[in-house]
């Protein structure tokens, strides 16, 4: 009985918010505030514990696979669709899920973490196995460096009470060792793989040692062709297709399965897998296509120079329609002049308060662009205007918040209102 008023509370504010046009943040604020125990309540119900999923990048798509292979294998999962993955944001997301009376009917949780607050959080949501993707150069107004990106996401694996899976491939994360009676497994991307993308995996290198050649992959990504892959988890090749183009995606998806494996306490079944992949829609905003009558706008977002590398590399060839659009969600792009944006002959409009900054760095590529129009929304309608090209796709490449801006002015309302 007493999480029933701050369950009802969270809930009415919840839909004052969503009439007001979304707030995701302050269902959970309010839930906190009356009852700062909302998180262990709640998590501590889950018969097969909690996932938490960790990285620079790829959470959300990371998450959002591990989800559907489990519930593929027969799994009642939770989780925090929208990506809001503060402490306020995971009690929102909760509080669609529990009783009144604050039960949840579910398995287990998979819940996407944000570094900062990852450990902070073990300790209310105390995870049974910490998935680690990796650690790209990322908000360095706000972690300052690398390292200490690295080190947050190793210290929250060390609570982890079952099991950690990390990435061999990158240098901060794949030499993790077992604390207690942790399990340590760990996925990855085959040399060949990785060698045929133009800019590689784009981790970031830790200098403060070697790397260990002789860390291995139970799951690994052997094979990749636009939007398919052949994950090969413990010597069983399984062909999935990819919610999204990139070498990215594909070792999110390794990342997904053998955190799958793990859960599960043996290796994934391929059939559940492929049901699982193939009725997959991409994350929010991460490959989503949506009508613009006769054509479609395909949203490609990042958040910082390894994703807009990954991604840009993951465009088709002679690409004909483009938009770029960055803005102040994105304080400080001097990273922009470490991306490397051959991939592209032409750009048809920069949008975003920052479109100038952006201009200049093409025209040191001598990259074309062919109108220059802050406004969003604007930007839109001069991309409706364009002809049809042949694939009848208009790719928007956007950071996250020009991402929003734009799904809204297409007319789609945010997760929080879909949820």
């Amino acid at each position: 009985m007493r999480y029933l008023v701050p369950v009802l509370a969270g809930r009415l504010v919840r839909a004052v918010a969503r009439l007001r046009g979304g707030g995701s943040a302050y269902p959970g604020q309010t839930v906190l505030k009356l009852a700062p125990d909302f998180l262990t309540h709640v998590s501590s119900q889950f018969e097969r514990g909690v996932v938490f999923v960790l990285g620079s990048n790829g959470k959300s798509t990371t998450t959002m696979m591990l989800t559907e292979t489990l519930r593929a294998h027969g799994l009642k999962v939770f989780t925090n669709p929208t990506g809001a993955n503060l402490p306020q944001g995971i009690a929102s997301a909760f509080l669609r899920e529990v009783t009144p009376f604050g039960r949840v009917r579910d398995d287990i949780g998979v819940i996407e973490v944000d570094e900062a607050f990852a450990v902070e959080l073990t300790k209310s949501l105390h995870p049974s196995t910490v998935l680690m993707l990796n650690v790209q150069v990322d908000q360095l107004y706000r972690f300052f460096e690398t390292e200490r990106v690295g080190t947050m996401m190793t210290d929250t694996a060390a609570e982890a009470t079952v099991a950690v899976v990390t990435n061999r491939d990158d240098q901060h994360l794949g030499p993790y060792q077992a604390v207690g009676r942790q399990t340590v497994t760990r996925f990855g991307a085959s040399p060949e793989v990785v060698s045929a993308s133009p800019n590689g995996l784009q981790n970031a290198n830790d200098f403060s040692r070697e790397a260990d050649a002789s860390l291995s992959a139970e799951t690994e990504v052997t094979a990749l062709t636009g939007t398919g892959a052949t994950i090969t988890v413990s010597g069983t090749p399984i062909d999935v297709r990819l919610p999204a183009r990139g070498l990215h995606y594909a070792v999110d998806a390794a990342a997904a399965l053998q955190t799958a494996s793990v859960v599960l306490g043996h290796p994934v079944d391929p059939n559940a897998v492929r049901r699982a992949f193939e009725s997959m829609k991409p994350a929010y905003g991460r490959g989503e296509r949506m009508s613009l009558g006769a054509d479609e706008a395909e949203f490609i977002m990042f958040k910082n120079a390894a994703s807009l590398q990954m991604n840009l590399d993951a465009l088709p060839q002679g690409v004909e329609q483009v938009m770029l659009a960055i803005d102040e969600g994105t304080p400080d792009i001097s990273w922009i002049y470490d991306i490397d944006f051959s991939h592209l002959d032409h750009v048809d409009v920069l949008a975003g308060a920052k479109a100038w900054q952006l201009a200049l760095r093409l025209e040191h590529e001598g990259i074309p662009v062919h109108v220059i129009e802050e406004d969003i929304s604007k930007a839109i309608r001069l991309m409706r205007a364009l002809p049809s090209s042949k694939d009848n796709t208009k790719h928007f490449v956007t950071n996250y918040e020009q991402m929003m801006l734009a799904r809204r002015i297409l007319g789609h309302p945010d997760l929080e209102k879909t949820a």
